[in-house]
């Protein structure tokens, strides 16, 4: 049993989530807003947050970047939002953050994210705030919309072939560009061209991932030549 910390402004997603953890065999303590999460977490070393990024105070991006600067940052963060941007994400996890969900939260991706960040905690039992590894963000581990996904969940699953590699002196858009195109064209292949398949492995919709594929200039035959 873990103890979780849920920060949300709204109550449909706090009982929702309570309740599902609840049932998981987690202990949790709920939160509305940052003035709340921030007196439940100088009580309580959680071993799991899940953290909103729109609050009514303070957005949970800023209430990261404080436990970070305190030393409080002893847990894995989970990011939660459906408006969230790249930028934002990238901040977040340059930050510290574990991982992002994209609301509405399925219960496979939210049970997915909890088990994993708790399975990072339980193998950093003795480290002290100051020797936690930094969190490095790699073009790699960025899935192509990040909102649409998690991030930084560790797994065997499969990423672009290790001998393709991305020009790192290219301006940030173009570089995340180049990855998303791979990116797709990985999984477009190893899913034998299908659109089905390749929308469950990125978790995105059917229609959002044709639009994607269309911008990125993805060869939709690929997959299936190959």
């Amino acid at each position: 049993m873990a103890n979780i910390l849920v920060v949300d402004d709204e109550l449909g997603i706090r009982d929702l989530l309570s309740e599902i953890l609840n049932d998981e065999g987690h202990s949790v303590d709920l939160a509305e807003d940052a003035t709340q999460a921030r007196a439940a977490r100088a009580v309580h070393a959680y071993d799991l947050v899940l953290l909103d990024i729109w609050m009514p105070d303070t957005d949970g991006v800023s209430l990261l970047k404080e436990w970070a600067m305190a030393g409080m940052l002893t847990m894995p963060v989970i990011m939660m939002s459906g408006h969230a941007t790249i930028d934002t994400a990238v901040e977040a996890t340059r930050i510290g953050a574990f991982a992002f969900l994209e609301k509405p939260i399925t219960l496979q991706k939210l049970l997915k994210s909890v088990e994993q960040g708790l399975a990072r905690k339980a193998m950093q039992p003795a480290l002290l705030p100051s020797a936690l590894p930094s969190p490095v963000l790699d073009l790699a581990e960025v899935p192509a919309i990040l909102p649409a996904s998690v991030v930084l969940i560790s797994g065997t699953e499969a990423g672009p072939h290790p001998h393709q590699g991305f020009d790192l002196d290219r301006p940030l858009r173009e570089a995340r560009d180049g990855f998303e195109k791979a990116y797709f064209e990985f999984h477009l292949a190893r899913e034998g061209g299908s659109m089905t398949r390749v929308a469950e492995k990125t978790g995105l919709e059917r229609t959002h991932l044709y639009r994607k594929l269309r911008q990125l200039g993805v060869d939709l035959g690929r997959g299936k030549r190959n």
